[in-house]
């Protein structure tokens, strides 16, 4: 199915192109969420319309992902959690103990945007990424230390 790109998304391409998706996926997500159109004559004329508005609308969010990853350039995001003696946390930090942390310090960010391969199982440091934005990442130092036992 040809659809055409209201914004600029990663693999299919940028704002305005028109992209071959599988039926289900623009049916069932892209075009629910507002993100393309099915690409008709119609569409694109109206597309062709609007133009102007969404790339206005796209460099604006563009430029406030970039003042947001500025300001957390040098975030460093410290984590407790018990763990054994030889280092193996019981249990596991994943994305939601990171923006829970990141949220604390005053940096609001979404789950879905932490590119974290695998949940962290051992203490240490760990370098994250962030996308912010299409175009926009924003490098993290995850800092997991053992919690102090109470007796």
């Amino acid at each position: 199915m040809q659809v055409i790109l209201l914004e600029t998304m990663g693999k299919l391409g940028c704002l305005g192109d028109v992209a071959n998706v599988k039926a289900g996926y623009a049916r069932n997500f892209l075009i629910p969420q507002g993100k393309v159109k099915p690409a008709t004559e119609a569409n694109i004329a109206e597309f062709e319309a609007i133009k102007a508005d969404l790339e206005a609308k796209d460099v604006s969010t563009a430029k406030a992902a970039q003042t947001k990853a500025d300001a957390m350039a040098d975030v460093v995001c410290s984590l407790k959690a018990n763990a054994s003696e030889e280092g193996k946390l019981f249990g596991s930090i994943g994305t939601a103990d990171i923006v829970a942390s990141l949220a604390a310090a005053g940096h609001e960010v979404e789950k879905r945007n932490i590119n974290l391969s695998e949940a962290i199982h051992h203490i240490g440091e760990y370098d994250i990424s962030i996308t912010l934005h299409t175009n926009v990442n924003v490098g993290i130092k995850v800092v997991v230390e053992a919690a102090e036992e109470e007796r």
